[in-house]
């Protein structure tokens, strides 16, 4: 298959998580719900949408991705569907959940500080994909695959996949890997899984369409912050491959 194109333009999505109370969070991957609406009213105020990776990728690809903006929200918490959305649906955007479809209405058990936090049961997943959200695979259980055996990959990527295409009724094209470990065997994976596109947070040489950065965002991001770490980006990021209308083949295996 020849080489994705590439776009002069770094693709820019930001990767957030939970959507509650920050005060214990030692991971520092909660915003509060006031923070997370003054991010969204800046984004919508500066003339950028933010919208789910699929649909940011097909701009993409048609050349007509200038002004959105990658939204995601990895682990599939359940305060998702209860903070997020609703300030989502305010400012116009829309965004991807990555979930884990092996543990429905569990907790985040792979912490092994902080609160535990519910996550999406299957209810709230379909909720959350009827509210126009992108559902896409956080894996089953929240694995780094850049250690698992092959049995183990192959459920991750094809089961889980499979898992969330009868849950919600929908086509699951994307894929996050779990604290964002990636390398040329789990990318291959998730390709020959029938994926997309996989997300990744900084994945260097391996950017490209199976391993995409992102950019974190927490608390402590302002309005001057987000512009900052939208200056920076291009100057810290791999350009990223535009995806070609191969894709489109490819995700509906």
């Amino acid at each position: 298959m020849p080489a994705d194109p590439v776009s002069p333009r770094p693709l820019w999505a930001l990767m957030y998580h939970s959507v509650a109370d920050p005060a214990d969070d030692p991971y520092r991957v909660t915003v509060s719900p006031g923070r997370l609406d003054r991010q969204l009213r800046w984004l919508r105020r500066r003339g950028l949408t933010g919208v789910p990776m699929e649909r940011l990728l097909r701009a993409r690809a048609e050349g007509r991705d200038a002004g959105l903006v990658g939204l995601t929200f990895d682990d599939g918490y359940a305060d998702f569907l209860e903070a997020a959305v609703p300030l989502l649906k305010r400012y116009g955007h829309t965004a991807t959940v990555f979930v884990l479809p092996g543990r429905p209405g569990g907790t985040n058990e792979w912490d092994p500080e902080g609160p535990r936090k519910p996550l999406l049961t299957e209810d709230g997943i379909r909720a959350a994909a009827d509210a126009g959200m992108e559902i896409g695979s956080h894996g089953l259980r929240h694995t780094d695959l850049t250690t698992a055996d092959d049995t183990l990959l192959a459920a991750d990527t094809v089961h889980s996949r499979a898992l969330l295409r009868t849950l919600t009724g929908r086509e699951v094209t994307g894929y996050c890997y779990p604290y964002g470990a990636v390398d040329a065997r789990a990318a291959a994976a998730v390709r020959a899984a029938g994926y997309g596109y996989a997300c990744a947070i900084s994945p260097g040489p391996l950017t490209g369409r199976f391993a995409l950065p992102r950019v974190h965002v927490g608390e402590r991001d302002t309005g001057p912050m987000l512009h900052l770490k939208r200056r920076l980006h291009r100057w810290r990021r791999e350009p990223v491959p535009a995806v070609s209308h191969a894709y489109v083949t490819v995700a509906s295996r």
